[in-house]
């Protein structure tokens, strides 16, 4: 017999997983303290979401981005998004895995689209503001900034599939007759 689709009850298990990679994601791009943007050519500059150096080999100079109330607006809508991406993911490990409660999923795709919101406004602020602030050339954004991008683009994906799992309880719950496509009987 061949059967075609989503394996919902495994939806049960690979969401509050792949929640919990974004929390690593954006914990990453959050405490990364090699940089989110550096000087293409030279390599004399970087700058993270908290400090920015110059200089080379082993002689730096850092100064935090701290004292621009942009940074200081980066910085706390990603910890905003963070704390609300690990309330989603608790949530949704009560929701799916402990006890199966349709009625969380709408709240938790909720969360996450607040989260995505939120940060997607501090990853676009960022680059902005750098580049009005300093601008000597080109500037490339590192693996750091990415994990950022990452988080927030898994925390979407989660949301709608949060958002549309309403209709589908005895999926989930393993309860639902399976359809077949074929069958030779």
């Amino acid at each position: 017999m061949f059967r075609c689709g989503i394996a919902y009850p495994r939806c049960r298990w690979i969401l509050p997983l792949l929640l919990l990679f974004a929390i690593i994601f954006d914990i990453i791009a959050i405490a990364a303290q090699s940089g989110w943007v550096e000087d293409e050519n030279a390599k004399s500059h970087y700058a993270s979401m908290w400090k920015q150096c110059r200089g080379r080999n082993d002689q730096w100079e850092c100064k935090s981005l701290m004292e621009n109330s942009w940074a200081q607006a980066v910085a706390a809508l990603m910890i905003i998004g963070l704390i609300i991406l690990i309330l989603a993911f608790i949530i949704s490990i009560v929701a799916l895995c402990c006890t199966l409660n349709m009625s969380m999923l709408p709240l938790i795709g909720g969360f996450l689209i607040v989260a995505v919101v939120v940060q997607i406004i501090a990853l676009i602020i960022y680059p902005v503001k750098f580049n009005e602030l300093i601008y000597e050339g080109y500037y490339d954004y590192t693996w750091a900034y990415g994990f950022g991008w990452g988080a927030t683009i898994l925390m979407l994906g989660c949301g709608i599939l949060f958002c549309c799992l309403r209709g589908y309880e005895d999926e989930l719950a393993n309860a639902a007759k399976i359809k077949y496509i074929y069958s030779s009987e």
